[in-house]
């Protein structure tokens, strides 16, 4: 029998929140990120080696014998939370859960721990070179092509690819689906920023044009999906502290708001409507948290994880809704950080498999109707 699903927060797990609120406050305000946005440098890796090398996050789950924190998909879960809580522009999501996941799905070969090393550490950003919008369970990308020690081909919205010197790139070649670990800095690797919505979290596309790799031993198709499936279920937990902060703040401001001699927030539609939203968080939480307590590719991991993400996602556009409706004007406003929750909620939204996709999943999983 399988033991009892916990989604109480641990003593642990509130302290690693509290240190990364703590830094995040003090380093990610909403008006630095505003100013970060519109430069050309949209990620703060500075904060990122912070993160990494003082407080550990980019190798949380990743098991002690392999140079990692040895602690669960639980505590890399809250730090989502606190992610998403802050919008940070830095690139968790492609290189502590996407890359860092599908290389712990290898053999565990010198090259893939020296990688996981240097990620972890903050030395190196990492990604993987799927569309931002791969959805788990899809087959095998056969976008790049593998031959005579050289990748050729392309992969269009690449998330964190900006950021990233090392990518984990799924190529095809003569033995099969294989893994690739390609530095970026080469003449045969082109990273080519393009439009996106959250500013936040920019994608680009990338293509290798002959560029030299590392092959990478292992199941590639299973390491790929394992790593698609943890990152669909713990992509929920940001979506929950998007969700939170837009309501915090909502309720913080509608408090502070007169009209007609009184705090809107005492009107009664405006109670109701928060009422729902706060009723719809503490629903979607529970599916967050129980997707971080069973990662993997088995039935009950990946049922809880479309679960989680077909839910979430819609919790925290929601929210992000409603926290740029009932600001009234100034939730229009450029200089007012709702739109960058707004945006980083849809982006999510689509990212790893649109919540359609992922009930699509969800019902064979639980014997319903598809």
């Amino acid at each position: 029998m399988s033991a009892p699903l916990n989604l109480l927060y641990t003593d642990i797990e509130d302290q690693l929140r509290a240190s990364v609120r703590d830094l995040l406050t003090d380093r990610a305000q909403p008006a630095s990120i505003l100013a970060r946005c519109e430069t050309d440098k949209p990620y703060d890796l500075d904060l990122w080696r912070t993160l990494t090398a003082e407080l550990g996050v980019g190798s949380l789950h990743v098991p002690e014998e392999l140079g990692g924190q040895g602690a669960s998909t639980r505590e890399t879960a809250v730090v989502m939370e606190e992610l998403g809580r802050s919008v940070a522009p830095v690139p968790f999501l492609g290189s502590a859960v996407l890359a860092t996941t599908a290389l712990l799905g290898c053999e565990p070969t010198d090259a893939v721990r020296e990688l996981l090393d240097a990620l972890g550490a903050g030395r190196s950003v990492g990604a993987l070179a799927v569309p931002l919008g791969a959805a788990p369970g899809s087959a095998f990308p056969t976008g790049v092509s593998a031959q005579d020690g050289t990748l050729r081909g392309s992969v269009r919205s690449v998330g964190d690819a900006l950021a990233a010197d090392v990518l984990v790139v799924p190529a095809t070649g003569p033995d099969g689906p294989g893994l690739h670990a390609v530095p970026v800095d080469q003449a045969g690797v082109t990273v080519a920023p393009v439009v996106s919505l959250d500013l936040t979290r920019p994608v680009a596309d990338v293509t290798f044009d002959g560029a030299t790799s590392t092959p990478l031993d292992g199941p590639a198709e299973s390491a790929l999906d394992g790593a698609l499936w943890t990152a669909a279920g713990l992509l929920a937990s940001e979506q929950i502290g998007i969700a939170e902060w837009c309501l915090t703040s909502t309720v913080a401001y509608l408090k502070e708001r007169h009209q007609f001699g009184r705090p809107v927030g005492s009107f009664q539609a405006l109670k109701h409507r928060l009422a729902d939203l706060f009723q719809e968080l503490a629903l979607a939480r529970a599916t967050a948290r129980a997707a971080a307590d069973t990662p993997g590719t088995s039935g009950e991991a990946r049922l809880a994880a479309s679960l989680a993400n077909s839910l979430c996602s819609n919790v925290a556009v929601h929210a992000a809704e409603e926290c740029v409706q009932l600001h009234g004007g100034i939730g229009m406003t450029w200089e007012h950080p709702a739109h960058l929750y707004l945006k980083r909620a849809k982006a999510d939204q689509v990212a790893l498999g649109t919540p359609g996709r992922h009930r699509q999943l969800l019902a064979p999983l639980a014997d319903l109707p598809a």
